[in-house]
């Protein structure tokens, strides 16, 4: 459990839950982030983690960076602490088992580049997506640039980037920036549901899964393929593989009966 000033942080039956606490909108300051590394830190020494949602408390899942805290931000500054604000931002792809981001009304700035390093983005009807870092005198530098144009490409990476348009959750769901669409009310329990159901998978297969997959983003189809070949050899030795498929079959036999 950890209970901060900006986040709260709990583990339930392999389902670990990130919440973004400083409602009514979750801007992001200075305290935020150095309060991010320590709750990163925290789950890191967490065991049985299986899967993580990251959610936030409030109306919007954030506002996006403190306008007062990015006026005093210097050259200097940037160039010092850039390097590891981008490693805590991409902390979530860096750990063995997903991460789910599940999003309400406005996510904008930086709160927009926090979800882009999660693995399966959950948006409620009626959130609102917008990256106006170029209308303020900069381009966004958390993985705005990078982890946006390869989950929505380059043309409309650089129409959202460059125009600061803010775009409502069905027309994120179609550009491929969220991945499922909800009302409102089941946002948190279709992430949960959905969080449930990959931790109850063997935790070798998951990790084996994310790690393809985002190794043959980075790396191309030829290193996914050996990558493949060896998650497969080690898997299929496993007694995870034989529990897993036995169960599998047992529940095909009982909705057979059903039908």
């Amino acid at each position: 459990m950890f209970e901060g000033k900006y986040f709260l942080f709990s583990l339930e039956k392999g389902v670990g839950v990130l919440t973004l606490n400083r409602p009514p909108y979750n801007i992001f300051e200075a305290g935020f982030y150095v309060e991010l590394g320590e709750v990163e830190d925290h789950i890191a020494a967490q065991e049985g983690i299986r899967c993580l949602v990251i959610n936030a408390n409030g109306k919007c899942f954030s506002a996006g960076i403190d306008l007062n805290y990015l006026q005093g931000v210097s050259s200097a500054y940037v160039l010092e602490k850039l390097p590891w604000l981008q490693k805590i931002y991409g902390f979530w792809q860096e750990q063995n088992y997903p991460v789910i981001a599940a999003v309400q009304g406005l996510c904008t700035g930086s709160g927009m580049e926090f979800i882009l390093g999660a693995d399966i983005r959950i948006a409620a009807e009626g959130a609102r997506f917008s990256l106006p870092e170029v209308q303020l005198g900069l381009s966004p530098d958390m993985g705005g640039t990078s982890r946006l144009t390869r989950l929505v490409g380059m043309g409309q990476a650089k129409r959202l980037i460059l125009t600061g348009e803010e775009i409502g959750a069905e027309e994120a769901l179609r550009i491929g920036l969220v991945e499922v669409v909800v009302p409102p009310e089941e946002l948190n329990e279709r992430a949960m549901k959905m969080a449930k159901t990959i931790a109850r998978s063997p935790a070798a297969a998951v990790r084996f899964a994310k790690k393809g997959v985002n190794l043959t983003d980075e790396g191309g189809l030829y290193a996914g393929r050996l990558f493949e070949q060896a998650q497969s050899t080690y898997c299929c030795g496993t007694e995870d593989l034989q529990n897993a498929i036995a169960a599998y079959k047992a529940m095909l036999a009982a909705r057979s009966k059903k039908q």
